[in-house]
């Protein structure tokens, strides 16, 4: 799996790139079919925006958003935002497997 991390507006130092990678890679967690993540960190004039998109094999990607004064909070809610819909596909796929009909006859 492949973590591409981008600023835009402010320099990032490697500690926050670390923390950031750190976060994403946790995102394997719950979905294990993630192909490649990109994140990308925005210095706006209300604070950071925090944008995830999450490549999965075989579906459209996940994306995750969120804005907050402080660039940690904004990076965790991000990461909660991406994980909620990683496990909300997941547990799609599970029910679509378990309603399909078996091969019995039908009257």
């Amino acid at each position: 799996m492949q973590i591409n991390v981008s600023s835009k507006l402010f320099d990032m130092t490697p500690a926050i790139e670390e923390y950031i990678v750190g976060k994403s890679e946790k995102l394997t967690r719950f979905f294990d079919r993630i192909e490649q993540i990109d994140v990308k960190i925005e210095k706006t004039t209300h604070g950071y925006t925090s944008e995830i998109i999450a490549n999965v094999e075989h579906h459209d990607p996940i994306i995750a958003n969120n804005e907050n004064n402080d660039m940690h909070a904004s990076i965790d809610g991000c990461v909660d935002r991406a994980v909620r819909q990683l496990t909300d596909l997941k547990s799609r796929l599970r029910d679509n497997k378990h309603n399909t009909p078996t091969g019995g006859n039908e009257q």
